[in-house]
């Protein structure tokens, strides 16, 4: 029986696409973020923000999949592909903004910390990471839907 759960698990064309749109997306942000910024930062493979947006590969890699496998007219794409919008959408607005937020906050504190006006020390920064760039978005969605294809032998 467990063989058989674990099978079915990795045959499982939707899940191995949205995992794998993730995983890409994670893997290719924290080796741009090393290159650009010249230093490996181990946090990357699994944080928010950042070049490519893996919330984006992730939900295009899920209703892509859904797509090929169910069909653009079934209830389950209609489902993923709601969540996807939800999910692109929050990371262009709310989740974006709270990043801009962090970037000016930190500015403040870390003046602060330099006057001597604040027990919050420089390791308590909020993070900066969080939200994404529309070109963040539109190449974490292309490498989620490229995925997809690939898994789903489309292409």
């Amino acid at each position: 029986m467990p063989m058989n759960y674990f099978s079915e698990l990795v045959n499982n064309k939707i899940l191995v696409s949205t995992v794998l749109g993730w995983l890409v997306a994670q893997v290719l942000k924290t080796i741009l973020h090393t290159i650009v910024n010249k230093k490996f930062v181990a946090e990357r493979l699994v944080g928010t923000g950042g070049m490519p947006s893996s919330h984006s590969a992730t939900v295009c890699g899920l209703t892509t999949a859904v797509c090929v496998i169910c069909g653009p007219g079934s209830p389950e794409f209609a489902v993923s592909a709601a969540f996807a919008i939800v999910v692109m959408y929050d990371a262009l607005g709310v989740r974006r903004q709270a990043g801009e937020q962090a970037k000016v906050l930190n500015q403040m504190l870390d003046s602060f910390h330099k006057m001597g006006d604040t027990d919050i020390s420089p390791e308590e920064r909020l993070k900066e990471f969080v939200g994404h760039t529309p070109s963040q978005v539109v190449v974490g969605a292309l490498i989620g839907i490229l995925i997809a294809l690939l898994v789903c032998n489309v292409l």
